[in-house]
């Protein structure tokens, strides 16, 4: 059998990428920039003055653009290219991690990575969605869309922790399930049923987190999970604001209406109880710190863990059925 590859964390662009929202930061901290070449041959006090009054400016847009950014904001920073993917957390979090390849039906899907590792001292089965962070590894992971031998890999590897009694972390982050037609006659809509039922069954404890996107059922075939962790500028949703746009309006472009319309933010989830969990994220989101945003979350699974690590199988599969067939029920 030929040596599987391990996944290493994804190239990091050292340019800065801003939103469109972001544009009166991005002109302070260019000025900034400026300055601080300046000062490197200059060190005159009147630069160093006008440098700290920039920052602090700076800071406090920041502050302020985060502090009410809406639905369709949040779906963009949830999209961002720089944001902390799948690889970058695995890399951070776990370590002796080994990836296992293939759904032993079909063939290997790049788009979902998996195998076992060690969290803090003890071993886990990582089951995570990557898109990729430039042109060739967003190809290679097919932008974190997943075809069906992506879903029962994933199957593959719930059953292997089953077995030998390791919990299972999901790592979402994906627009959804691939829908090309290929995908579709491999049987895409069982292969996330039976991954779906799998996580619903599992005698051992799970955690999901939403690092970005959680899109669909591409999302809840991994995330059917004890706890649901959200970090708080990702989104979680039925479909993608476009594509709601298109089946509700037939026009695309509504896409921020229907953003704000679906309640797909992390605030929102929080509050129906779709959720559990929100992870703050550095200020101007996880994109502008990295390893602060993984770090959170590396704190969240582990309070999550010790919550259920005296739970019987039977205990962790009740609790698990309660906490969904709850959802959606008036108080």
């Amino acid at each position: 059998m030929a040596r599987v590859a391990r996944p290493q964390p994804q190239p990091r662009l050292s340019m800065r990428s801003y939103l469109d929202f972001e544009k009166p930061v991005a002109e302070l901290e260019s000025r900034i920039d400026e300055l601080r070449s300046i000062a490197a041959g200059d060190g005159s006090d009147a630069i160093g003055e006008e440098l700290t009054r920039l920052e602090v400016r700076a800071a406090k847009t920041l502050a302020e653009l985060y502090a009410s950014l809406n639905p369709w904001q949040k779906t963009l920073v949830a999209r961002h290219p720089q944001r902390p993917h799948c690889l970058d957390y695995i890399a951070g979090l776990f370590t002796d991690f080994t990836p296992l390849s293939g759904d032993r039906l079909f063939g290997e899907d790049a788009a979902i990575v998996g195998g076992f590792a060690r969290f803090r001292g003890s071993s886990v089965c990582v089951i995570g969605q990557e898109k990729g962070s430039d042109t060739e590894s967003r190809l290679r992971h097919n932008f974190g869309m997943a075809r069906p031998e992506g879903y029962r890999k994933a199957v593959r590897l719930m059953d292997l922790a089953d077995r030998f009694g390791l919990p299972v972390i999901s790592l979402v982050d994906t627009a959804g399930a691939f829908p090309g037609v290929d995908a579709e006659e491999r049987g895409q809509a069982e292969a996330i049923a039976r991954s779906t039922d799998k996580s619903l069954s599992l005698g051992v404890a799970n955690v999901a987190v939403i690092l970005g996107e959680g899109g669909s059922g591409g999302a809840i075939a991994i995330a059917s999970c004890n706890r649901v962790i959200m970090l708080e500028h990702a989104i979680y949703t039925v479909a993608s604001p476009e594509a709601s746009a298109s089946i509700l309006w037939r026009d695309a472009a509504k896409a921020q209406e229907a953003a704000t319309n679906m309640k797909i933010t992390a605030q929102d989830l929080l509050k129906f109880g779709l959720i559990d969990v929100i992870v703050q994220e550095p200020l101007g989101g996880a994109h502008r710190d990295p390893t602060a945003a993984i770090s959170a979350v590396g704190e969240r699974i582990a309070t999550a863990l010790d919550a259920f690590g005296n739970m019987s199988p039977e205990a962790l599969r009740d609790a698990r059925a309660n906490k969904f067939l709850a959802m959606g029920r008036k108080v």
